[in-house]
């Protein structure tokens, strides 16, 4: 079965990106077409779904305020895992570019998998609720409410 492949216009539109951000990124072998590379003048680029997934990553990463280069680096790893990527989930705070591998556990994509520790208080809270006799587990969630 042959898959279906997306031409340069009908990326840009899907992706909402420019036709010169598409060919650059082409060119510096960002995000190469899967389907067809260009092989000359008049040939077409034909791009895959999962390419399609790759560069609206890339477009959202940089909406963020994400440089080009640290861009680059995150989608490398993105490329290189073992799993597909529809089981990550990518954050950023508009400079660093993070996979969550769980709620407790993010890794920096841009310090080469660089472990981030997250804590989820609501975790944190209801194991200490646990631990509580009943009563005071009762009292401790009013006080937190703002309740006396």
């Amino acid at each position: 079965m042959v898959e279906q492949g997306f031409a340069a216009p009908e990326v840009c539109k899907i992706v909402g990106i420019t036709y010169r951000q598409l060919d650059y990124w082409a060119r510096t072998e960002l995000v190469t077409p899967s389907i067809r590379d260009a092989s000359g003048s008049g040939t077409q680029r034909l791009y895959s779904f999962q390419d399609l997934v790759t560069l609206r990553v890339i477009k959202n990463l940089l909406d963020t305020g994400v440089s080009l280069q640290r861009v680059r680096t995150a989608v490398e790893h993105l490329q290189a895992m073992d799993r597909p990527v529809t089981e990550v989930t990518l954050m950023s705070d508009g400079t660093g570019v993070y996979e969550a591998h769980s709620p407790e556990a993010v890794v920096d994509l841009l310090r080469s998998g660089q472990g981030v520790f997250a804590i989820a208080v609501d975790r944190v809270w209801d194991d200490v609720e646990k631990s509580l006799p009943k009563a005071k587990a009762k009292s401790g969630r009013r006080a937190a409410a703002g309740g006396s």
